[in-house]
């Protein structure tokens, strides 16, 4: 989402705080899928729909205090277009979580800059030199040696963070199609609404295929129905702190820190599942986040020139 130029520079230092404090928190989410699904024994397409459910259910009350206009968004379409997008990502990565320890499937997923660099430069035509392609493809072999022994234990469900990655990519370009023409608050319910309604569709269509990650159940257990209530408040309250950090400081400092998330993951890993990421793949993980914080870098810089030589 784009702001303008006066509210980006407004505060940085309280933004990047934000922005640091969302992405350890936005971790525990996946860490509650993941005990959901295995521990609470329900589908992750079911989770999934859930965290939508209950993020448009918390998001409610505060559109209609903001006063944001729900129905009379100039791009409605949009938004639920931008919502079921990030609800088909949401069930790769949380199928991903069922089965992969966590700080693996944040290492793999952390391929989305790259897969975005690249798209940019051939869907938009955007200049991307052979240093930022030459990061691009070191990024993708990092990725390779974090999915290389998982592929041997998983199989065809540890390239599941690389689909979410791709399709997240597309969810941001939605975002950069919308723009700023609605509020974030009516951007993050109808958001919610569209993952809902795509995940009612996806369960029922995976059901009548009998797909085990898309079978209907309850939570076994008073704390299972507390975590999916939580599940659903994070989705919201977090993704809101994303937004606001960005229009207190500008993307290009705040894109380091979403490798915040791989620390947050491989703490709550351990500590509640005894994952721990093994020599090589802590190696694939330094590559990934290395080469997009390259690119990151690089993005930085081509910007200032650009803006010297655009400066009277």
């Amino acid at each position: 989402m784009r702001a303008d130029s006066s509210a980006v520079q407004s505060n940085p230092l309280r933004g990047m705080a934000i922005m640091a404090a969302a992405m350890v928190v936005l971790p525990v989410m996946d860490a509650i899928a993941k005990y959901m699904a295995n521990i609470e024994g329900m589908a992750p397409a079911q989770v999934t729909f859930y965290r939508f459910f209950f993020q448009l259910i918390c998001t409610l009350p505060l559109l209609a205090i903001s006063g944001a206009a729900l129905f009379r968004a100039e791009r409605p379409w949009m938004n639920l277009m931008r919502g079921a997008l990030h609800g088909l990502a949401s069930l790769l990565f949380f199928t991903a979580v069922k089965y992969m320890p966590l700080a693996d499937v944040f290492a793999i997923y952390f391929v989305e800059p790259l897969i975005l660099t690249a798209m940019s430069a051939m869907f938009l035509g955007e200049k991307v030199g052979p240093r930022r392609w030459a990061a691009i493809v070191v990024g993708f072999g990092g990725a390779m040696i974090v999915i290389q022994p998982s592929y041997a234990i998983f199989g065809a469900k540890s390239l599941l963070p690389v689909a979410c990655a791709f399709v997240y990519s597309l969810y941001l370009f939605m975002n950069r199609a919308i723009g700023d023409s609605d509020s974030p608050m009516t951007m993050q319910t109808l958001a919610g609404l569209g993952g809902t309604l795509f995940m009612a569709a996806a369960l029922g269509v995976g059901q009548g295929f009998g797909g085990e990650d898309f079978q209907m159940s309850l939570p076994h257990s008073l704390l299972g129905l507390v975590l999916l209530l939580i599940l659903g408040s994070i989705s919201g309250y977090a993704h809101m702190l994303v937004v606001r950090a960005f229009r207190l400081a500008p993307l290009s400092l705040l894109a380091p820190f979403q490798y915040f998330e791989i620390v947050s993951a491989t703490v709550l890993g351990y500590a509640l599942f005894g994952d721990f990421p093994n020599a090589s793949k802590w190696i694939g993980i330094a590559i990934i986040v290395a080469s997009g914080l390259f690119i990151i870098w690089r993005e930085r810089l081509r910007a200032r020139q650009e803006a010297d030589l655009g400066a009277p």
